[in-house]
């Protein structure tokens, strides 16, 4: 049943009331909303958080929204991007209600509306989906591999042959009638192929995200100059996750942060420097390369030990409740990690076998991460956050120029 304005008479005056979409509710249900039920709209989650602001009242006016089912009301707000789910408001919930926890099944609801091709909700409605789906990616590039570009014999009769001078395993030499050049770039075209349609898929998301939160909101005129004064804070944003910092524990922000600078690293070498990365000479522990790829190793797995620790001991109410989506997140992520480290491992102590078939296994974990985390799962985030700031930002400026023009009116 959709929203609708019926009209009614009291006492001879005409009046409209909107009826409630209960289905809007179910939906919200298999994204994990809970017991939004329990919530009686005391205030006391928007009165404890110190991120909410003028004309950006959450948790509160988010739970109002799912309560009356107003879907247009929810797809065209920023405030469940807004709350970077500190806790307090759930832990200071006279009625257990777990504000923060709605908060993020919003964020997951909303991702599933940015995406036009369908597959984030289904991602994270359907374990079967989400699987299967990283299943058949993983299991084609292992194919792949094995079909057009196995290793040589001679890796399993005489592995010393592809150990260079320095101990380390020349991993680009391994396949026959293929020279290490010829290797390196037919991976690096795979890594562009997958960085280019993963970003149109991103970029086409937010300009999706643009329509519904600026675009489709009648109440608001963006002053044109505010599309450039504003957006210094989406860059600000994104580099410092400087809202986290705002949270009562620090560790929280510098998790964060830790994590998509780790991450950020990680892709940029994937997909822009891996030929300075994916290179036979065995660089010095000092070398930029190695020190690059230490620091994203170090701040991917920070992160990965933290959020798996605290949501197996589920001490804090923040990693009490876990989606599937974000187990499989921490998963996949890991896997990838550690796959890298063995194989930088297996590579230095000259093992050939073992540093190919650990290559391909690395592949087959990290490209369908990279093909469903980014798009359509827990990775987009990182984009939707500070495009959510930034759009806050000119709905902001709008109300300015509204007070002004009212003040002027009333002078």
């Amino acid at each position: 049943m959709k929203n609708e304005l019926k009209i009614f008479k009291n006492n001879g005056e005409q009046k409209m009331r909107q009826t409630v979409n209960t289905k809007f509710k179910q939906e919200l249900k298999e994204f994990g909303v809970g017991n939004w039920n329990a919530c009686f709209n005391c205030g006391n989650c928007t009165a404890i958080c110190g991120l909410t602001e003028n004309g950006f009242l959450f948790p509160r006016k988010s739970i109002q929204s799912i309560q009356m089912g107003l879907k247009e009301n929810l797809e065209k707000s920023v405030d469940p991007w807004l709350c970077y789910y500190c806790g307090e408001c759930s832990d200071t919930c006279p009625r257990d209600a777990n504000p923060g926890e709605l908060m993020m099944s919003l964020r997951r609801y909303l991702t599933s509306t940015y995406d036009w091709t369908g597959l984030s909700k289904k991602f994270y409605t359907s374990k079967f989906w989400e699987i299967g789906f990283i299943a058949f990616f993983g299991a084609a590039i292992i194919a792949a591999f094995l079909i057009f570009l196995p290793p040589s014999q001679r890796v399993y009769s005489n592995p010393e042959a592809f150990v260079n001078d320095q101990g380390g395993v020349m991993i680009n030499s391994m396949v026959d009638g293929i020279s290490s050049t010829q290797f390196i770039k037919i991976i690096e075209y795979g890594d562009w192929t997958m960085a280019i349609i993963v970003a149109l898929l991103l970029i086409s998301n937010i300009f999706r995200m643009f329509y519904k939160v600026i675009l489709k909101d009648k109440s608001i005129h963006i002053p044109f100059f505010a599309y450039f004064t504003e957006f210094f804070q989406l860059i600000y944003n994104f580099l410092t996750q400087a809202r986290f910092s705002k949270c009562e524990k620090k560790s929280y922000w510098v998790g964060h942060l830790l994590l998509m600078t780790g991450y950020t690293i990680m892709f940029m070498v994937i997909v822009v420097l891996l030929p300075e990365f994916q290179i036979e000479e065995v660089k010095p522990w000092y070398h930029w390369q190695r020190i690059l790829g230490y620091y994203a190793t170090f701040g991917i797995l920070y992160f990965l030990i933290i959020a798996a620790i605290e949501r197996l001991r589920k001490s804090d109410i923040k990693f009490k409740f876990s989606h599937e989506s974000d187990w499989l997140f921490i998963i996949m992520l890991g896997l990838t990690t550690i796959t890298g480290i063995l194989i930088n491992i297996f590579r230095l102590a000259g093992m050939p076998v073992l540093t190919y078939y650990m290559f391909v296994l690395h592949l087959a974990i990290l490209v369908p991460m990279i093909i469903v985390e980014v798009p359509f799962s827990k990775w987009s985030h990182l984009a939707y956050r500070p495009f959510a700031i930034y759009f806050a930002k000119l709905k902001k400026a709008s109300y300015a120029q509204q007070a002004i023009k009212s003040q002027l009116l009333t002078t």
